[in-house]
């Protein structure tokens, strides 16, 4: 089906009262949460594992961090990862109030076949994990499991203004978020973030930064919203679904301007968007960057609060 049709869709039903509701709703009936399981296995294997790799990749263990989730959507599927492999608490913050009950108790019984893939990417016992898991599937309810876990989950609620106090947090992530966020307040996150880190403290984010319309409409690249300017992309962008069209570039520059160090980048242009931009016409805004920038559709990326003291020595992965 035609993409513009969901634009127009989610464009009336985010103006519409208990419009975010309806579209809840339809994701739960014809979008990604038809399959749970695997939805959950996606957000286990596919974002969960790579975020901790790169994490234990520039050190730590995920063994009695405190951490801050920057957007928690339905179900806590990367919290409670996180708290089966050892982590002491985390924070999540959403704009609106997404977190299903019913879809967090399902989810500890969806985890139960990832046990081992969690155990393997945290580097911690697998039978520690299994007993961190039954303990929460003994829980009578979503507010006593959230409690056990130590996620606060807070919403409606703004990340770039936490409450949180200042060098009090180990790590600061996202999951396929920070392409939602206009630029003006991805770089106030990025402050707050510096602002909330212990030195020494990473930031983790992983970042889709292509045209989610792709995936409803299988007839278009994931780099056809380039081709129009910021005055056209506002008839078919939309508050339910923004899309802020940045380049995995400005995603970097943003952490360095908010004082940032990055540790590790991991992205790579796709040879068949590189070579579909032969044919292309990008808009006038995007014509500035680099064709490997523009064929990027997702960027994995740490950066450090530097530690008190000389800057810490700054390590980059080339592209891959």
């Amino acid at each position: 089906m035609d993409w513009r049709i969901k634009g127009i869709v989610q464009k009336l039903l985010s103006a519409a009262p208990g419009g975010a509701r309806v579209n809840s709703a339809l994701q739960r009936l014809l979008g990604d949460l038809r399959d749970f399981e695997r939805e959950v296995r996606s957000k286990t294997l596919d974002d969960w594992v790579p975020l901790v790799r790169l994490a234990r990749s520039c050190g730590p263990s995920p063994v009695g961090l405190r951490m801050v989730e920057v957007g928690t959507g339905w179900f806590p599927t990367l919290p409670l990862c996180f708290h089966l492999a050892g982590a002491s608490s985390c924070t999540t913050f959403d704009l609106d109030r997404h977190l299903n009950p019913s879809l967090l108790l399902r989810l500890l019984h969806a985890l139960g076949p990832h046990v081992p893939a969690i155990a393997a990417a945290a580097g911690c016992d697998p039978a520690v994990v299994t007993a961190r898991l039954s303990r929460l599937g003994g829980l009578g309810s979503p507010s006593d499991v959230l409690l056990a876990c130590a996620i606060d989950y807070r919403a409606p609620a703004d990340a770039t203004r936490t409450g949180l106090a200042a060098d009090s947090v180990d790590v600061v992530y996202s999951n396929s978020v920070l392409e939602h966020v206009p630029a003006q307040v991805l770089d106030s996150l990025m402050r707050e973030s510096f602002r909330v880190l212990r030195p020494g403290g990473l930031a983790l984010h992983s970042v889709n930064c292509g045209d989610h319309y792709a995936y409803f409409d299988r007839s278009i690249t994931p780099i056809n919203y380039l081709r129009y300017s910021e005055r056209a992309w506002r008839w078919w962008n939309n508050r339910l679904q923004f899309q802020n069209r940045l380049r995995a570039s400005d995603f970097l520059t943003s952490a360095e301007r908010a004082g940032l160090e990055l540790v590790e980048t991991r992205w790579r242009a796709r040879p068949e968007l590189v070579e579909a931009l032969e044919s292309m016409r990008v808009a006038p805004e995007f014509a500035h960057y680099p064709r490997e920038q523009l064929a990027c559709t997702s960027i994995d990326f740490a950066a450090r609060k530097p530690r008190r003291g000389p800057a810490t020595h700054r390590r980059v992965r080339p592209p891959l």
